[in-house]
């Protein structure tokens, strides 16, 4: 059988994987790098969309403080490329260091090290300009923005006088995009409203989706709540594989984050005849695929290439192995009964568990093949783990290239003519399904 190898995302070294030859790679289009990247971003600040420039809105508001939310670690966001042009704008607008935060996003995550802080915005930057981590469970961090429902928001974020909100596009498996109002919500609020914007029924509906904005609630909650708080300027930015920037939409939150969506949908889609037998995909490589939370994401953007008869084998490194305390509590808890786990969360609808709906999110996968068909390769975590997490560990020597190397030849030594597929950017590429128009 002829083959040919394909480079999978996989933590921070890639995986290389043998596939048919004729396998179909699913994958979109490879945007390059905006050449000079500082023109690029002073230009889109000097001529955003929807909004007046930057430095106009600052020298007509005059703003004591300014308050600049950035992405968490977990995110591949090339802030320390930013930071620094949108910096001198401030400045030039008269505006010190001293009267400017950064806040990180962390939302339900955890805190951010030190180190995290200099890898996130530069050590240049770090020594200029306060940075700090949102904290959802220190109430006294927080500000109350709207009691009915109740709202409450990084209070730094609230209580400056100008307020920017970054981060990147990327299509997301619940929220549609990413980017936008969720540098907002889930990015700077507290736990009810995390659970309100991922609560069982936001995540029953088919429209929380990727690539679906018309209709989604998860959008709809967290553009309500960005409203509620106010965002002065956005700054997104769409990036290519390598992490560099591909595309800068800034200005209004809303219109500058539509037409994001609209350039990022186009990139990343890519137009797929399902069902396949076997379908090969990743958590998407460093750093999302550092924790078998995240490494969801790739299970669930997969969904369109499959059929109730097909396997999906998923390779996710998870050096920092399943996720938060009450997420790892959750699926050792249900230790891969999902049925149980969705009958429970149903039954109590108007109670929201911390990261129960990244669980919920892969119930759709299993709903659709079973655990017995959800393959998973990782170098992360230990078989007994695994096998509490609702997937089919590829057990055996070496490894995770080897044993999900192994995994596909058997799979196609045994299905000859099996039609197979592969993602290799995992959940950074968003599958539809082809119509009359892809040809």
């Amino acid at each position: 059988m002829r083959t040919r190898t394909i480079r999978m995302t996989y933590g921070a070294e890639g995986m290389d994987l043998r596939l048919p030859a004729d396998a179909t790679v699913l994958t979109g289009q490879h945007p390059p790098a905006v050449p000079d990247v500082e023109h690029a971003i002073r230009a889109a600040l000097a001529g955003p969309i929807g909004s007046p420039p930057l430095a106009d809105l600052l020298a007509g508001r005059r703003p004591r403080t300014v308050a600049i939310t950035i992405s968490d670690i977990t995110r591949p966001v090339p802030n320390a490329v930013f930071l620094p042009v949108l910096l001198d704008v401030i400045n030039r607008a008269g505006i010190g260091d001293d009267r400017i935060v950064i806040i990180v996003g962390t939302g339900m995550h955890r805190p951010s090290t030190p180190d995290e802080h200099e890898m996130l915005v530069g050590r240049g930057v770090l020594e200029r300009v306060e940075v700090i981590d949102h904290r959802a469970d220190d109430p006294a961090t927080l500000a109350t923005v709207s009691e009915d429902p109740p709202v409450r928001v990084c209070r730094r974020f609230v209580q400056a006088d100008f307020r920017i909100v970054t981060g990147f596009i990327e299509p997301h498996f619940m929220a549609g995009f990413s980017g936008g109002r969720k540098g907002v919500c889930p990015a700077l609020v507290d736990l009810r409203t995390v659970q309100r914007f991922h609560g069982y029924p936001a995540l029953a509906a088919p429209e929380a989706r990727e690539g679906a904005l018309a209709g989604n609630p998860c959008h709809a909650i967290a553009l309500a709540v960005a409203r509620a708080v106010g965002v002065d300027f956005l700054f997104n930015v769409a990036v290519t594989g390598g992490g560099a920037v591909a595309g800068i939409y800034c200005g209004d939150l809303e219109a500058a984050h539509a037409a994001g969506c609209r350039q990022v949908g186009r990139w990343t889609g890519a137009p797929v005849e399902g069902p396949f037998d076997l379908v090969v995909t990743t958590g998407g490589g460093a750093p999302l695929d550092a924790t078998f939370y995240q490494t969801v994401k790739g299970m669930v953007t997969a969904l369109p290439a499959l059929g109730e008869h097909s396997t999906l084998l998923q390779v996710s490194r998870c050096d920092d192995g399943v996720g938060s305390a009450a997420y790892t509590d959750l699926m050792l808890r249900y230790a891969g009964d999902w049925r149980r786990f969705l009958a429970d969360i149903a039954a109590e609808a108007d109670r929201t568990a911390l990261d129960q709906w990244e669980y919920q999110m892969q119930a759709r996968v299993l709903a659709r093949i079973g655990v017995e068909r959800l393959w998973f390769a990782s170098d992360g975590l230990d078989l007994a783990t695994q096998r509490c997490l609702s997937v089919t560990p590829l057990a055996g020597d070496g490894p995770a290239a080897v044993r999900a190397q192994r995994a596909i030849d058997a799979f196609v030594a045994a299905r000859p003519g099996a039609r197979v597929a592969v993602i290799p950017e995992g959940p950074y590429t968003m599958l539809h399904p082809r119509g009359p128009a892809d040809g």
